[in-house]
């Protein structure tokens, strides 16, 4: 009895830490960009085939390939930022109107890359395998990749928030986050944090595409999914809110771990109702204002 609850857990703080950055990406997009990007997954699909392709075809450590996910992910937000949603925000008439607005381009957006996507790789489920051999924790056995995953996604996470909190940039990223016309009014260049937030969260979309690359199958259509458990998780944790995201994807993991112990196909129905429940209870989310 022991073991099976230990494996739980762990198993749910293993996909937990990926939930945690999937989110935490996107809420630092809707949060400060004020943009719902629905294409969100789509990054994580490409960091996922890149890092693929990578090492399938160069023979690339997938770890190594962080160094190119993670950086040209944030490279084509950052363009894609400036390009598409800036223009959107000087042409709404509103800040509703552009999250409506920029809403829909997004849908285009994640059309747009999932078909580049299929053409570039087809839609064939690949997979390799890196780190495949069991660890033994207390009598639960998990694969070795996972456990590097899991580590990896809560450095990662950990170290943007301390970005955030402690640096001159991330201090200027939340005084946008709270009232962008002031914050423009005390200096900050709010274009380029708008663009540098949405760029940041297409890196850590690449870079936990490359997570998921080690340890499930990945093919061109994977997208969507993960972007509804990214929104499910930023309203799980508070809109806007980098630690909820984190908290809130540790949680999602934790439950999709237990409802898949006893069912494995209901755990996506299982996200969809604690998504419901919570718009009605409480939209806030755990850590939101």
């Amino acid at each position: 009895m022991i073991v099976t609850i230990l494996d739980i857990v762990i198993a749910g703080l293993l996909l937990g830490g990926l939930y945690a950055l999937i989110a935490m990406g996107l809420s630092l997009q809707y949060g400060v960009a004020r943009v719902l990007n629905i294409s969100h997954g789509e990054f994580i699909m490409l960091g996922a085939l890149t890092t693929w392709t990578l090492h399938r075809a160069f023979g690339i450590n997938p770890l190594i390939s962080l160094a190119v996910c993670g950086p040209v992910a944030f490279v084509l937000g950052f363009i894609i930022h400036r390009t598409l949603f800036k223009r959107l925000l000087t042409s709404s008439a509103s800040p509703g109107v552009f999250e409506s607005n920029s809403m829909l381009a997004s849908f285009g957006l994640m059309f747009i890359i999932q078909n580049i996507a299929l053409v570039a790789w087809g839609p064939e489920i690949r997979g390799y395998s890196y780190l495949a051999f069991p660890v033994d924790l207390g009598g639960a056995l998990f694969g070795a990749n996972r456990l590097v995953t899991l580590g990896f996604a809560v450095v990662i996470g950990l170290a943007f928030y301390l970005f955030l909190a402690l640096t001159r940039t991330g201090k200027a990223v939340r005084a946008a986050a709270q009232d962008p016309a002031t914050a423009g009014l005390m200096g900050v260049n709010i274009d380029n944090v708008l663009a540098l937030c949405f760029g940041f969260g297409a890196a850590m979309a690449g870079i936990a595409g490359m997570l998921i690359s080690m340890c499930y199958p990945v093919h061109g259509v994977m997208g969507l999914e993960y972007t509804i458990i990214a929104i499910i998780v930023v309203v799980l944790g508070g809109l806007g809110s980098i630690p909820g995201s984190f908290i809130g994807g540790f949680i999602l993991g934790l439950i999709g771990s237990i409802v898949t112990y006893f069912e494995p196909g209901l755990a996506l129905a299982a996200y969809y109702v604690i998504f419901i429940l919570l718009l009605l209870v409480r939209p806030t989310g755990i850590m939101g204002k």
